[in-house]
């Protein structure tokens, strides 16, 4: 028997990296004369790039920062010498993660403590960002990322509006490019397709989890809207709102007015990377998995494009993950997890014992066989 483990996180319990781990103990135990294969998952969301650096072998840069509220991080980026590439996740700095809930404040969250660590990649050599734009705290459209690349931006009297400010984007009534922008281009990672505006847009669907409140979401999207006048005003090739642009409060929308971009979604971009194919050919069983299987899942997830590949080639594919969701999706099989009470002090241990009984009961009753 063959396998390929190749789970995305599980998100408030295990990391991929940690869920392999944990599917790889099992099976070892069950089958110790199979070929088992890992490769742990990512999709755009939060930590892609990190965990894509893991994958590739690349050198990970430290570099001191700041996260969404201006207190000093310490950030990463990896590094890929002979491509002059830099790898580098939103979150790491800027992410919603690293928040307490009372400090989800969208009007002064900023991504400029993700410009600093790409201007620390732009210092070493880097000609191109990988940048994965899961998990972000902020909806500024990139504007504090383009501060520390040297924008200014500046109130009604034409004074600097320093960053971190309340109502930083409010305040801004102009726009001053740098004399000399940057030579770099940007590849973006996302897992989701929701354009910046609108009813399925950033801060309709995603402005609630980052800080918004309901009441102030027309209000938020106005806002937001005279801001991107400012950018395309001052883009000498401007672009409007698309498909992606919704993911991390709008970055890319930002970005794509003044550098070469392009937007990737994160599974296949992940995929191609990692040369999960091959590794899918080499399988007769794969196991997948995620926190939540839902509607969403099928809108770009790891765990459904995994399946679309391994029906490609003939492969068995099982999922590991807890709703109802996956029953509907076309998998070989599910493993449904129970579901988890997060405000018990021992939720980890707890999950990680369901996890594994859980694979265990299938291997007892010949899932595999």
């Amino acid at each position: 028997m063959r396998f390929l483990i190749a789970p995305n996180a599980y998100k408030g319990t295990f990391t991929a990296l940690e869920a392999v781990a944990l599917i790889e103990e099992v099976l070892v135990q069950a089958y110790p004369s199979s070929l088992v294969i890992s490769q742990a998952l990512a999709d755009g969301g939060d930590g892609t790039c990190a965990l894509l650096a893991d994958s590739l072998g690349l050198e990970r840069i430290d570099c001191l920062s700041l996260n969404a509220i201006g207190q000093p991080i310490t950030g990463f980026y990896a590094w890929d010498e002979s491509s002059k590439t830099a790898y580098l996740d939103v979150s790491t700095c800027s992410g919603v993660g690293v928040l307490s809930t009372h400090a989800r404040e969208p009007s002064l969250t900023s991504t400029y403590g993700t410009g600093i660590l790409i201007q620390h990649a732009i210092r070493k050599g880097a000609k191109h960002l990988i940048l994965g734009l899961g998990g972000s705290a902020t909806i500024d459209l990139g504007a504090g990322i383009l501060q520390a690349l040297g924008f200014l931006f500046l109130d009604q009297n034409g004074r600097e509006i320093p960053t971190f400010s309340p109502e930083f984007l409010k305040r801004c009534r102009h726009i001053q490019r740098p004399l000399r922008l940057p030579e770099i281009s940007f590849t973006c990672l996302c897992d989701v397709r929701n354009p910046f505006f609108g009813s399925n847009g950033a801060v309709s669907v995603f402005g609630p989890q980052k800080g918004v409140k309901e009441a102030e979401i027309e209000a938020t999207e106005v806002i937001a809207t005279d801001f991107v006048d400012l950018l395309l005003r001052k883009s000498s090739n401007p672009v409007f709102d698309q498909a992606g642009f919704g993911a991390a409060g709008g970055i890319a929308f930002g970005l794509a007015q003044f550098f070469p971009y392009s937007m990737e979604y994160g599974a296949p971009y992940f995929f191609k990377q990692v040369h999960l194919e091959e590794k899918v050919r080499q399988a007769d069983w794969i196991l997948t998995g995620e926190g939540q299987y839902d509607r969403q899942s099928e809108e770009g997830k790891a765990s459904f494009e995994l399946k679309e590949i391994a029906h490609k080639y003939g492969k068995m594919i099982a999922l590991i993950a807890s709703g109802k969701g996956g029953y509907a999706s076309g998998f070989d099989a599910v493993l449904e997890l129970p579901p988890l009470d997060f405000s018990e002090p021992n939720y980890k241990k707890k999950a990680l014992e369901q996890f594994q009984g859980l694979l265990k009961e299938a291997i007892s009753t010949g899932l595999f066989d």
